[in-house]
């Protein structure tokens, strides 16, 4: 955790903590979804998400404002990839990656979806942005790690952030938005890419991240950059 600290793009402490934390949380949320017939449907296709969504020209020519614009755009700005994601979760062994079964296809479904995460509720790669995602995500699935994760990103930018800015409140609305959200998971993610975006959202449930928003809005007010790498 003080290497996530010291660096939160070292994605690498991200499936540590979460490998020694979540216990048998995988297990429990992959029984989860397939006791839904869109979790079965998902997995009769068990479609292998990362060459699809790293093809981007197809992505391009999608609608602005679309799931899969919006995505690729996301990507480009951020200098990130689906296969490099995959490449910094199999830089250790792991659990799951001992798993050649349903159940690594699940974990890596979980993985390969953690950008379209942020596409679909609106939440950034800045630091309050990735912990609170973490919150969302934490009330989708489970997970001691994840939450532990996020509990510790909120409480460090709560200690450089003006009070106001509220981010325990911030993090509150992300789990809750989690909550309410209908599983993302289950989800027919190549579907949805063409898709309007604020359609998705409401379709899905997805609340918007008022404080979140808003917390960004006090930081700037203050002369804070929410993207900053001391954040």
């Amino acid at each position: 955790m003080k290497k996530l600290i010291a660096n939160k793009e070292d994605t690498e402490q991200v499936f540590e903590i979460i490998e020694a934390l979540n216990g048998k949380a995988a297990y429990r949320d992959f029984e989860r979804f397939m006791a839904t017939p869109a979790g079965q449907a998902e997995y009769a296709k068990r479609i292998h998400l990362p060459p699809i969504l790293d093809n981007h020209e197809p992505l391009h020519e999608l609608p602005e404002g679309s799931v899969g614009r919006t995505y690729v755009e996301f990507m480009e700005r951020e200098g990130l990839s689906a296969a490099g994601l995959v490449a910094e979760s199999e830089k250790r062994p792991g659990t799951l990656r001992r798993h050649k079964d349903d159940l690594l296809w699940y974990g890596n479904r979980l993985r390969d979806t953690h950008d379209m995460y942020h596409i679909l509720t609106g939440y950034g790669r800045d630091a309050l942005g990735e912990a609170t995602l973490l919150g969302f995500t934490h009330s989708q699935h489970g997970g001691l790690g994840v939450s532990f994760i996020c509990f510790m990103g909120g409480r460090q930018i709560a200690k450089r952030v003006p009070r106001e800015a509220d981010i325990p409140g911030v993090i509150k609305e992300g789990r809750h938005n989690g909550k309410t959200a209908k599983r993302l998971i289950e989800q027919d993610i190549i579907s949805l890419l063409p898709r309007p975006l604020e359609e998705v959202r409401e379709e899905l449930n997805i609340k918007p991240p008022v404080a979140y928003y808003r917390a960004h809005e006090v930081m700037r007010e203050h002369g804070l950059d929410p993207y900053s790498d001391g954040l």
